[in-house]
């Protein structure tokens, strides 16, 4: 009981960005919850094409980060960064409140350029409140990952109610004061961070530089919404952009010093295994949640809920199991008998695959009309959810622990980038989960999606497998 309660005890900064990450995702959440259905209700599109376009506008916004992270550690410094980021969104997510399907995708242009400025620079900053053989990081970034789930429980809850209460614009607009709300944590707390950044952020602030970054931004969100009603474009662009990530990282790799060289090589391996995982967790938004109100059964324990809803299982089952795993790193990090970093991932990456293996198997309890008990979604977002843990969470605490500070920003950055690739590629699976306009029997679509699923989790969980296999040889090229 002490390990728990010691693992609360962090540095005053890590509460400010904790809190300023929990309102920012607070919108982030909302605007997820609700976008991909607001899509097919109010613009007529089919599932894949819904799919398709919201998988292209997240690796968009996930690819950004890397440009978001460099402009963090080399131009305006790491909090100023954040800041704009958190004003862009805000924005953003107004426009997309107005209802207006020419501003569409502009407004979603808007909140990739402001997810990108954001998203890389809080955890590069918590980075930098730990020395890099503090026992206490792993804790601290499963800590700050649990932020980001008390954020987007309360909105993938609320939102969706707000939205079908009150109209999808009220929605959007819930997800904009978010980010008002996340811009006055930061002020209020700004003493506890005033000495704290990168070396950019440390120094007076270049107002050229402010004007430069605006003025690119800007640019980018009229390219953004010019190659989001081109789909094509942006998987060639997403591709581009992920070439240059990749040979900068083997670059940085070559001209690394010996000691560095070996852990960032771990660092390069488990970020391709992320892809991989980050494909599944795609399927959330879109597979899973038209799983959800096509098939699952809409009330939990004899009360109704929102299909749109059942999306805040992923963040309430991460709520609950956070805090029990950081003290559980801790304690068995006093005692030297700590599961690797590589261990850890291949483990999430089991649990994962389980979370999808359950839900063929709840095809063999279906009703006689096609739906299934709502405890088989459950189930499978508990795996998931502790699954993410080990993995997505973990990501940001690996790239602290393996990555040389002066490369932590853009590390930061292109560990997002995984999640870039993974969104074009879990969009392209979860269109496989397409069902026609005609087909609205659930039990016609119930073998649709349990045979996406078994493909899913079979083939993850071969690779979760391999990755058990060769996690002994990659925790020894870490030390």
């Amino acid at each position: 009981m002490l390990g728990f309660i010691n693992t609360f005890k962090q540095p005053k900064p890590f509460y400010m960005i904790f809190f300023m990450e929990a309102w920012e995702r607070f919108g982030f959440y909302g605007m997820q919850a609700i976008l991909v259905l607001y899509m097919i209700k109010s613009f007529n599109l089919s599932d894949a094409q819904a799919f398709n376009t919201y998988s292209a506008f997240t690796a968009l916004l996930y690819a950004l980060m890397s440009v978001g992270g460099y402009i963090g550690d080399n131009i305006l410094g790491t909090k100023r960064t954040m800041v704009l980021g958190a004003c862009t969104l805000s924005i953003g997510y107004y426009l997309l409140s107005l209802g207006k399907s020419e501003w569409f995708y502009y407004a979603l242009g808007v909140i990739a350029v402001g997810n990108g400025l954001f998203k890389a620079n809080p955890s590069s900053l918590l980075s930098k409140c730990y020395e890099a053989d503090d026992h206490r990081i792993d804790g601290a970034f499963t800590l700050y990952y649990m932020a980001i789930n008390i954020g987007s429980f309360f909105s993938m809850l609320f939102v969706p109610i707000i939205a079908l209460k009150y109209g999808w614009n009220m929605g959007f607009r819930a997800c904009s004061i978010g980010l008002i709300l996340a811009i006055i944590n930061y002020y209020a707390c700004y003493s506890w961070v005033k000495d704290i950044g990168s070396k950019a952020g440390l120094m007076p602030m270049k107002r050229l530089n402010l004007l430069y970054v605006m003025a690119g931004g800007l640019a980018v969100v009229f390219l953004s919404g010019w190659i989001l009603q081109r789909l094509s474009v942006a998987h060639y662009l997403l591709l581009a952009i992920g070439c240059v990530v990749i040979v900068k990282f083997i670059y940085e790799i070559l001209r690394s010093s010996d000691s560095e060289r070996s852990k960032m090589i771990v660092a390069f391996i488990l970020i391709l295994q992320a892809v991989v995982w980050y494909v599944m967790y795609q399927q959330m938004p879109t597979s899973l949640n038209f799983f959800t109100i096509n098939n699952v059964q809409h009330s939990i324990l004899g009360v109704a809920i929102n299909p749109l809803s059942f999306q805040a299982l992923n963040p309430f089952w991460i709520l609950l199991a956070s805090p029990f795993l950081a003290a559980l790193y801790n304690h068995l990090a006093k005692e030297g008998r700590d599961l690797s970093m590589p261990g850890k991932f291949a483990l999430g990456m089991f649990l994962s695959s389980l979370g999808f293996l359950v839900l063929v198997l709840s095809e063999h309890f279906a009703n006689a009309q096609g739906i299934v008990s709502s405890w088989w979604i459950i189930i499978s977002y508990f795996f998931q959810s502790v699954g993410e843990l080990l993995v997505s969470a973990l990501g940001l605490a690996m790239v602290a622990r393996l990555v040389p500070q002066r490369l932590m920003g853009f590390i930061m950055g292109a560990w997002f980038m995984t999640t870039a690739a993974a969104m074009v590629i879990g969009g392209f699976v979860a269109s496989w989960t397409s069902v026609p306009s005609n087909m609205n029997n659930p039990i016609q679509t119930l073998p649709v999606y349990t045979h996406v699923f078994m493909q899913i989790g079979v083939a993850t969980l071969l690779i979760s497998l391999v990755m058990m296999v060769f996690a002994p040889k990659l925790s020894r090229m870490m030390s």
